[in-house]
């Protein structure tokens, strides 16, 4: 009986622990959806910007969509619906789960400087995925901001007469443009951040795939 009881226990010692939830599903869905929502949104932004340039550059046809200004509208308001409805699900269930409080806050100066000597130096720990450190919290807090903000200046040039007030807190139709500009290029420079320090921690990716 005895021989049978640490028989049992050292089976049981053996099996590895459960492995710990680090991106539960809501997360992984809405992160994945709005990814797909977002290239859309840029390559077919480049084509439209293409049609009235801001500054002296085109975008090259082979990273727009669309291939004209009617094709490229089309697929950035197909493409704006979701990502507002997406959106806006993904910062509700961030506010009412508590998700935003618990992840992205707080935010201060010393942490941010620290943490950022430490990436730089290749110190910065990725032990634990379920906590971001000071520099991850400042660049997904300012990437909701930056996406508001988008939506906002998008929908100001969308309908300048009907969302004049909006269109007015921009500055104007012509300061919208520059605003949704700029907001596009901080958007594409934090995917582009992103990605690679999902590619330099790849069980982070691994965790947003499989939530494990």
């Amino acid at each position: 009986m005895s021989s049978l009881t640490v028989s049992n226990e050292q089976t049981t010692s053996a099996k590895p622990s459960a492995a710990k939830v680090v991106q539960p599903a809501w997360v992984r869905i809405l992160h994945w959806v709005n990814a797909f929502a977002m290239v859309l949104m840029i390559m077919s932004g480049w084509q439209i910007y293409n049609a009235s340039p801001l500054f002296g550059f085109t975008f090259s046809s082979s990273i727009t969509l669309g291939g004209w200004l009617g094709g490229a509208l089309l697929w950035h308001f197909a493409a704006m619906w979701i990502l507002m409805v997406n959106g806006l699900l993904y910062l509700a269930l961030g506010l009412a789960t508590g998700r935003f409080r618990k992840k992205l806050l707080p935010i201060t100066p010393e942490g941010v400087i620290s943490d950022t000597k430490a990436a730089l130096t290749g110190k910065l720990s990725h032990d634990d995925l379920s906590k971001y450190n000071y520099v991850q919290k400042l660049l997904y807090a300012g990437v909701i901001v930056v996406g508001v903000l988008v939506v906002l200046s998008g929908l100001s040039i969308w309908k300048p007469v009907q969302l004049q007030y909006l269109t007015a807190l921009f500055g104007g139709y012509d300061a919208a443009r520059y605003v949704h500009f700029f907001c596009m290029a901080a958007i594409v420079a934090f995917m582009v951040v992103h990605v690679a320090l999902a590619l330099l921690v790849p069980k982070s990716l691994r965790a947003m795939i499989i939530g494990r």
